[in-house]
């Protein structure tokens, strides 16, 4: 198994535990991040799952020292993420959730393993930007999740 195949399957595991917790929870309840209700968390990762996609683009092109660099900060960004998620129904959101998420495992199987170990700009390697963005992202709000309702 490749490194980017372990990536891809890390996601899979961590953002299937997160929509098992997301059930067990109130999806229409405030709360679950800041004021969040599901429709913006599930934008919110799907956001930054969508954004893995990018870097990976940016190393494949010769610009990973672009990455991060003249970007909105983090919290804009979210709030950006939220404000338009709240315009849609969870369906919708959901939806386009999923097409994140599938687009970057696409990407990572067609990822030349050997750009994983490339470095970012703030030192990490792609391999540990994806993971942050992804799995890591799903893991992180999974245990929110959990801890909101209560198991």
């Amino acid at each position: 198994m490749t490194d980017a195949e372990a990536l891809a399957d890390e996601l899979t595991a961590a953002r299937s535990d997160f929509l098992a917790a997301l059930e067990a929870v109130d999806q229409t309840a405030p709360g679950l991040v800041g004021d969040w209700t599901a429709r913006e968390l599930v934008a919110h990762l799907g956001y930054w799952a969508g954004h893995a996609v990018e870097v990976i683009h940016a190393v494949e092109t010769g610009r990973a020292d672009e990455v991060g660099v003249g970007e909105t900060s983090v919290d804009v960004r979210n709030e950006t993420v939220a404000r338009v998620a709240r315009q849609a129904d969870l369906a919708t959101v959901r939806k386009r959730e999923a097409a994140s998420v599938q687009a970057l495992l696409e990407r990572l199987a067609a990822t030349d393993p050997a750009l994983l170990d490339e470095r970012l700009p703030d030192g990490a390697t792609l391999a540990q930007g994806v993971r942050e963005d992804g799995a890591d992202h799903y893991r992180e709000h999974t245990a929110a999740l959990r801890t909101a309702g209560g198991r």
